[in-house]
């Protein structure tokens, strides 16, 4: 399995992203590289999958079959494949505040400490539907990160419900656009693999 060990903060400056989307609170005092050749359609579209795979923290071939999987569904591709990338496992643990960032959330699912609906589930990539309950295990609840992670205070948005204590979450309803709010313009992927 191909994991992505780049630097956080020197990938989030190379692709002009706010390193606050991966859930992380540090500011690079480095500044990007002034280029002043002006970047072609392709290049604008390209770095816009480069940051929709680094913000869900997918690689390529996962990536494709996301998009494919979002182009036979019915209604707007682009808004599929957000939807589609909201509602993984380890994206929908960061969204609930059990977990720091995405890829210790991602590394807590393989590690399994959550269950889905009472069933131990280790898939990052594990598509959640409306009405699950997704839940720290009780062996892992006594560990001293959940402990920490249980005094967080996290911002959940209108789509999941979470109990603190319990630390456990339901999946109330599919997100809409608009409860997304990762900065992505998804037309331009989608014209990028239409081509």
């Amino acid at each position: 399995m191909a994991v992505n060990k780049d630097p956080i903060l020197k990938r989030c400056r190379s692709l002009q992203l706010d390193p606050s989307h991966m859930g992380i609170y540090k500011e690079s005092r480095r500044k990007p590289k002034q280029s002043f050749r002006k970047m072609s359609d392709y290049g604008i579209q390209l770095r816009e999958k480069q940051r929709a795979k680094f913000i869900y923290g997918v690689q390529e071939k996962q990536f494709r079959n996301t998009f494919e999987k979002a182009a036979k569904k019915k209604g707007i591709t682009g808004e599929n494949l957000l939807v589609m990338l909201e509602e993984r496992l380890d994206n929908v643990v960061y969204r609930m505040g059990l977990a720091m960032t995405r890829r210790e959330a991602r590394q807590l699912v393989v590690h399994s400490h959550y269950t889905v609906n009472g069933k131990k589930v280790n898939i990052p990539s594990y598509q959640v539907k409306p009405g699950d309950v997704i839940a720290v295990k009780a062996k892992s609840q006594s560990s001293p990160k959940f402990k920490e992670i249980k005094e967080m205070q996290v911002g959940v948005p209108g789509w999941l419900s979470v109990d603190r204590e319990k630390l456990e979450g339901r999946v109330l309803a599919d997100p809409s656009r608009d409860q997304i709010d990762t900065p992505i313009e998804e037309r331009l992927i989608v014209e990028l693999y239409s081509k």
